[in-house]
């Protein structure tokens, strides 16, 4: 992976991991949904905020997940988490999952701006800003 946007640090707890103390498959999918979660935080984008002040959330549109090492109990993981896409309605990502360096899960995914009635919603402003896209001088000088 290329330089992430956003690293998130997690310890696996018991609760993660099944009755050998391997992480259970699908809790990579909620580790990363976490990493996502806060990497939005970082870019001073809320999940609440953002469905209560612009109707819209981001929902997973599509997730391919290689599972390469196993996680255990206690280990101390990293989520890096990065943008490769963006489009009208939607954001392409890449997320690994790693211990001490050595990636463990890779994940490739679509997340979609949808509306509050499911449909796809075009990114809001505020979500653009925060990646970089609209420049807050250039939406001044043409609010004129």
């Amino acid at each position: 992976m290329a330089e992430p946007d956003h690293v998130f640090p997690l310890r696996v707890y018991y609760e993660d991991t099944d009755a050998a103390g391997i992480v259970y498959y699908a809790n990579y999918l909620k580790f990363a949904e976490r990493a996502r979660t806060e990497w939005l935080r970082a870019k001073g984008i809320g999940q609440r905020e953002l469905s209560e002040d612009e109707g819209v959330a981001f929902a997973v549109r599509r997730v391919s997940v290689e599972y390469l090492m196993p996680a255990r109990l206690d280990d101390a993981l990293e989520v890096r988490t990065r943008i490769v896409a963006v489009r009208g309605a939607s954001l392409d990502g890449e997320q690994e999952i790693a211990r001490g360096g050595q990636v463990l899960t890779q994940l490739s995914l679509t997340l979609a701006c949808v509306a509050r009635d499911g449909r796809p919603a075009r990114l809001p402003e505020v979500v653009r800003r925060a990646l970089g896209l609209v420049s807050p001088q250039f939406r001044k000088n043409n609010d004129k």
